[in-house]
């Protein structure tokens, strides 16, 4: 095949996506490179606490992919994906057009899992773009304005609730968050900081259940306490449903309701609709219907298909970490030039660096290599300059890293005087 009949549609701009775009740049593919989303950002996830907080701003954490790409040679496109014939080739977009392709690359991610619980989506807020930040920014803002004006205490104490529903990484980084922002933002507005009650809630007994940083788990119990403002854990609490202004759940086998003005949602994600549709047998999928990819990570049974991230698997599964789709990012970039290059393509790498996680405005926790764990303020800023160092490109790396650098310098300056 000629290198001028080359291209490579990349469906999900996300890490694994956006990266590999990147790389295969770099890398001088000949082939045309197409990347397709339906958002015109992107989104650093494990920085969306700093953009809540306002330590980062949108043009940090939420970058144009016009900008991300520019120079790379690479086309985006806006628009969301309906169907992808994998058969045939080719790609079926909303707005009628589509695209076929040599190769494709998968990488549209997960979504947010509600698991049929009632109300869970109207009621809660999710926590995973640059636009659920916002909303949950201006409803939290509104709802400690409203709490700082009302006589009625009941009433104020409601306003006052924040539950976030899942102790997995997300929410628990979110609630220590929240833990030292909500005081310092009502204190300014004239509240008493100790009037506000944020609740972890988690269906297993122990948070962190199964994950990667369960390593961090007696550290992240710990932050949770030493806040002003404590954060209360609820675990064991399975929630039946969300209704306006209360969570319903079972504990012990008894029916509860929490009564609060905000409900986050955090509890986990659900397969892609997109990849769910893909004419996979079930066989060739895990339990909750993610396709397996081999270790080169094609498709399998499609070898011109490449996925990554978390909406595929391997059969020995690999964490849903930033570093992890960042490095098959590069494996799949690699193997794509080699493929059109008539060589066979390498099974993909992973070296885990190790685990990071937020613990409030200014300290995190982080556990290197599997053996030395660091935390406090040390931690903070190797978790910030571990992430800084992933950001998409060059020059959007070291114009972030440097404001980031600067606004520390300051915020130390200031605590000195």
């Amino acid at each position: 095949m000629s290198q001028s009949t080359l291209r490579t549609a990349i469906v999900g701009s996300g890490f694994t996506g956006l990266f590999t775009a990147l790389y295969l740049s770099h890398l001088g593919y000949k082939g045309q490179i197409i990347l397709i989303d339906r958002s015109e950002s992107f989104v650093f996830k494990p920085l969306l606490f700093e953009f809540l907080n306002g330590q980062m701003d949108a043009n940090q954490v939420w970058p144009q992919y016009e900008e991300l790409l520019q120079g790379s040679g690479v086309t985006f496109v806006q628009d969301t994906v309906e169907q992808i014939d994998l058969a045939g080739r080719k790609i079926e977009l909303a707005s009628g057009l589509h695209y076929t392709y040599t190769h494709l690359v998968l990488a549209v991610g997960s979504t947010v899992g509600y698991f049929g619980t009632p109300g869970a989506e109207a009621y809660s807020f999710p926590f995973r773009s640059g636009l659920d930040v916002l909303a949950l920014r201006q409803h939290l803002r509104q709802s400690l304005q409203r709490a700082s004006q009302i006589e009625d205490s009941q009433l104020r104490q409601k306003l006052l609730t924040i539950a976030v529903i899942g102790a997995g990484p997300t929410g628990v980084e979110l609630a220590n968050t929240l833990a030292d922002l909500l005081p310092n933002w009502y204190a300014k507005l004239g509240g008493n900081p100790k009037e506000i009650r944020l609740v972890l809630m988690n269906r297993s007994q122990n948070i962190l259940s199964g994950d990667v940083n369960a390593c961090l788990r007696e550290t992240a119990y710990a932050a949770l306490q030493k806040h002003v403002v404590p954060v209360e854990l609820l675990t064991g609490a399975a929630v039946t449903a969300l209704d306006s202004g209360k969570v319903e759940y079972t504990r012990d086998d008894q029916p509860a309701v929490l009564e609060a003005e905000t409900m986050i949602w955090t509890a986990g994600t659900a397969i892609n609709p997109l990849v769910k549709k893909l004419p996979i047998p079930d066989e060739q999928r895990d339990k909750q219907g993610r396709p397996f990819v081999t270790p080169a990570l094609n498709l399998v049974g499609y070898p011109e298909v490449f996925a990554g991230g978390d909406c595929v698997t391997l059969l020995k599964p690999e964490p849903a970490l930033a570093q992890v789709a960042y490095q098959q990012a590069k494996a799949i970039a690699r193997n794509l030039v080699a493929v059109s290059a008539g060589e066979k393509p390498k099974a993909s790498r992973i070296f885990l660096r190790g685990t990071l996680m937020k613990l409030g405005t200014q300290e995190a926790a982080a556990e290197i290599f599997n053996k030395h764990e660091v935390k406090g303020r040390i931690g903070h800023a190797i978790r910030q300059l571990t992430y800084l160092e992933m950001l998409p490109t060059p020059v959007h790396n070291l114009k972030v890293t440097t404001e980031w650098l600067s606004e520390e310098v300051l915020h130390h300056a200031k605590n000195l005087v």
